[in-house]
């Protein structure tokens, strides 16, 4: 790890084999993570709104940050006309952080990979980003995202390049295309996570459209 930021810290993330440790880990790091990761130039939860403005107009209905960590993404979202933003972390400790900083109307705690706690169709579109890498959400956590997505919402995230085929993604996207659940809008060419440290930290961003 470069940069200057706590190498245990994310070193526990990413060795995590269990949601058990891999929330454990989190709550050790969330005092530490805004600055830890701004410190290695994270980009991506102030990026992933370029991908909800382009794609999802203001006012459609509320929207889903999933996975949404100490809350980053919100306030970037609310500043471009977005104000029903609702949280879903895992991470209690995460929560408590996002909650502080106000950017969601509404925060829940619950893993993805598991059964969400909403109703189907009720978002206009959900996003995620960070998530899908080494040692976190599954690649079946998709399904869930679909189900709560209504039709002709989006479903935007980023996958880093690592599991992107080992992890089962392109799979995954392949089977909710043949199954006629979503179509395929976009996908960014690989870039880096972060600006300024890991040079080799690759994600790519998805838009699929829910049918």
């Amino acid at each position: 790890m470069t940069g200057g930021a706590d190498k245990t810290a994310l070193d526990m993330v990413y060795a995590a084999e269990t949601e058990m440790q891999l929330a454990a880990a989190y709550a050790a790091w969330a005092n530490g993570y805004d600055t830890e990761t701004a410190a290695l130039g994270y980009c991506l939860p102030f990026l992933i709104a370029a991908w909800v403005a382009r794609h999802v107009p203001k006012g459609e209905g509320p929207l889903l940050d999933a996975g949404c960590g100490t809350g980053l993404s919100g306030p970037y979202l609310q500043a471009l006309g977005y104000d029903d933003i609702e949280g879903l972390d895992f991470s209690e400790e995460m929560l408590e952080l996002a909650r502080a900083r106000g950017g969601h109307s509404a925060l829940t705690q619950a893993a993805l990979g598991g059964p969400l706690p909403w109703a189907d169709r009720h978002f206009a579109a959900v996003f995620s980003t960070g998530v899908f890498t080494a040692g976190h959400a599954p690649a079946s956590s998709l399904d869930e995202l679909v189900r709560i997505t209504r039709p002709g919402g989006f479903v935007i995230f980023t996958v880093r390049d690592v599991v992107l085929e080992a992890g089962g993604f392109q799979d995954k996207f392949t089977e909710l295309v043949a199954t006629g659940r979503w179509q395929a809008v976009e996908e960014s060419p690989a870039f880096r996570a972060f600006a300024v440290a890991e040079p080799d930290v690759l994600v790519k961003a998805y838009i699929f459209r829910v049918v």
